[in-house]
């Protein structure tokens, strides 16, 4: 699988953009901050809390949501073998959003770190629950296009119908939770959420890294890659459950936010070709680009007000998906 351009120089720059991107986010906000200001301040000050406390917490876990997301789509991308393939779209998110709410509107009395290792528990299963059900279909349609896009459709009908129902059950502080949950925030990141989010996220990358060659396999189709000693079934499972883990994670930390599974893969891919090896922590690092500016656009565009980072991420992705979509249908009819 060559590399249309340099992987190694490709990587080097993304880690150097997503640097510069994540200290330009630290400092811009309803107030603008700045490292001589920080520097003049004394250590303790309203800046420094504001900075330490606020911003670097919430810049770090865009960083994390970004790359699960990326991971995830581009795990899900080369499982199905369909560059359309995206854990918001075919109703994985909304899998586990669902039963996110669920555990929003019937609480267990637990204590708040393990509240949200629980919330992250229910995203999970939920997100397990509907990628079997993708793989399901998609197996059973020989990886027809349509077939998986109508079944994400419908999916993400009955999730969201589905959390109507709660919705309406709600009382007013629940409903909040969930308008904010679906549109996808940041807005709640502190340091033990980032810590408890990280000890899941940042294993199942580790994880799913370790599979890249074993992705690449999988390419060639399930009997090539079976002859090439891949256990494939086995594979495909694991791999199945590390991407509804890293969307189960982001979901419960953030909501749902769109977009950012299907374009950065694709993109990734159209530059770097379709090795994994390399394709993966491309597109981790372009994810993480992605949402931290999605974020950093969100809060500062109507300050002191903050738009949900799901709104912006669909604002930029929608376009792009559209094209795709376009660019698909006219490959198939050349």
């Amino acid at each position: 699988m060559p590399c249309r351009r340099s992987p190694r120089l490709a990587l080097v720059t993304l880690l150097a953009l997503l640097t510069m991107l994540s200290l330009i986010a630290a400092n811009y906000g309803a107030l603008t901050l700045s490292f001589r200001t920080l520097w003049q301040q004394p250590f303790g000050d309203t800046a420094w809390h504001i900075w330490l406390n606020i911003r670097l917490p919430r810049v770090l876990l865009a960083v994390l949501i970004g790359c699960a997301l990326a991971v995830a789509g581009t795990v899900m991308q080369g499982l199905f073998r369909n560059p359309l393939a995206d854990p918001s779209l075919l109703g994985i998110s909304s899998g586990g959003a669902l039963l996110v709410a669920l555990s929003i509107v019937l609480p267990l009395a637990l204590p708040a770190m393990l509240a949200l290792y629980g919330q992250m528990l229910a995203a999970f299963l939920g997100s397990l629950l509907v990628s079997a059900l993708i793989y399901a279909i998609s197996r059973g349609g020989h990886g027809s296009l349509s077939r998986l896009l109508l079944a994400g459709i419908a999916i993400n009908a009955l999730c969201m119908a589905a959390i109507g129902v709660l919705s309406y059950l709600s009382n007013d502080q629940q409903l909040r939770q969930f308008s904010l949950w679906m549109m996808g925030s940041l807005n709640q990141s502190q340091w033990p959420t980032l810590a408890v989010a990280a000890s899941l996220i940042l294993p199942a990358c580790l994880l799913t890294l370790l599979q890249a060659r074993r992705l690449n396999l999988l390419q060639l189709g399930d009997e090539e890659a079976h002859y090439l000693g891949v256990n494939v079934a086995r594979v495909k499972l694991q791999l199945l459950l590390l991407s509804a883990l890293l969307t189960g994670a982001a979901v419960a930390v953030s909501g749902v936010i769109g977009f950012i599974g299907l374009v950065v893969p694709h993109l990734m891919r159209l530059r770097l070709g379709g090795d994994h090896r390399w394709l993966l922590p491309a597109s981790a690092l372009g994810g993480a680009c992605l949402l931290l500016v999605s974020d950093t656009l969100a809060r500062t565009l109507v300050a002191p007000a903050e738009m949900p980072v799901g709104l912006m991420t669909s604002l930029l992705g929608g376009p792009y998906f559209l094209w795709l979509v376009i660019r698909q249908q006219e490959r198939n009819r050349g």
